[in-house]
């Protein structure tokens, strides 16, 4: 067994091992209740969806490069979607919404695995801003322009752009290491920052602590502490899955859960603004696929851009 193999191996059982851990200690509160509890019904569903989530990541993995990129490309589908679905739009926008979703979604995916990263760094935020609206302009409606163009833009960024990286971490590896380790940066970045955001949501409330954005979100400051401190105590633990020494690791992982835990803020006002509890219901207990991604969504550029800053420092 290789040693890329051997680790994703470990890593696979640490995860397992917590979520059958999760799963018996759901089971339990099952069995001391006589009646079915809401919570403890949501809970179980979401320790499902996590079961589900798992398995597919891992199976992905094992399968190789290609396996990841198509499962964040129809992740990627599947969240522009959801975005799409409530932004504003009109009939003169559905050749700019096909062109989204056939064209330039599949574009951007193809650039990740070849690996160009100053093309697929430059393709939606330039090519694709300035020559988009063009397409709605020739359709001749002018009607509510501005706030059509910018949805369309920001779900191709949010979706498509952000969500992309995620992948594209595959390709940050330094000469010196085994083809394939940067398979296990992308696992680092999903642990540490979902992570983050549990501890932030289950912790730091009730203490005295100030909103950060009162009337939009019950987290605190505290609760955001919390959340980082989390993310960078994984980040020290995984460091061995990471190029990062421990105390890089640690300090990746919390720039990462920073990064996440405003992407969740933003994409809740977001939603607040259209009158959505979730995107959608497309995950069991978890909503659709930005609810579960936005914080991951948002930190993965950060991450990306950073990882490749810190090797040229180095």
């Amino acid at each position: 067994m290789s040693p890329l193999m051997r680790d994703i191996a470990l890593l696979a059982l640490a995860v397992a091992l917590v979520l059958l851990a999760l799963t018996l200690f759901g089971e339990r509160m099952r069995a001391r209740r006589p009646q079915p509890d809401t919570a403890v019904e949501v809970f179980m569903t979401r320790v499902d969806s996590w079961w589900a989530m798992f398995i597919l990541f891992t199976l992905a993995m094992l399968a190789g490069s290609w396996a990841i990129i198509l499962l964040f490309a129809v992740a990627s589908f599947a969240a522009l979607r959801e975005f799409y679905t409530y932004s504003a739009r009109s009939k003169a926008d559905h050749l700019s919404l096909a062109l989204a979703f056939y064209i330039i979604l599949p574009a951007q995916f193809l650039l990740v695995f070849f690996d160009l990263q100053r093309a697929f760094a430059v393709f939606i935020p330039v090519g694709v801003f300035l020559l988009l609206p063009f397409v709605s302009v020739l359709r001749g409606s002018t009607e509510r322009f501005l706030s059509r163009v910018s949805e369309t833009q920001w779900g191709l960024m949010i979706a498509v752009f952000c969500l992309s990286h995620i992948p594209a971490l595959m390709w940050l590896q330094r000469p010196d290491q085994e083809p394939g380790r940067g398979m296990l940066l992308i696992a680092f970045l999903v642990l540490v920052v979902q992570t983050g955001d549990l501890a932030a949501f289950y912790t730091g409330r009730g203490r005295g602590w100030r909103r950060i954005v009162p009337g939009l979100s019950s987290k605190t400051w505290g609760s955001a502490a919390s959340g980082l401190a989390a993310a960078a105590g994984l980040g020290l633990v995984l460091f061995w899955i990471t190029p990062f020494g421990p105390l890089g690791a640690a300090a990746m992982a919390a720039v990462a859960s920073l990064a996440g835990q405003v992407g969740h803020l933003v994409l809740r006002a977001i939603k607040r603004d259209r009158g959505l509890r979730d995107w959608s219901h497309l995950i069991p207990g978890q909503g659709g696929f930005l609810d579960q991604l936005d914080s991951v969504i948002f930190a993965a550029p950060a991450f990306f851009h950073l990882t490749r800053l810190w090797w040229q420092a180095g």
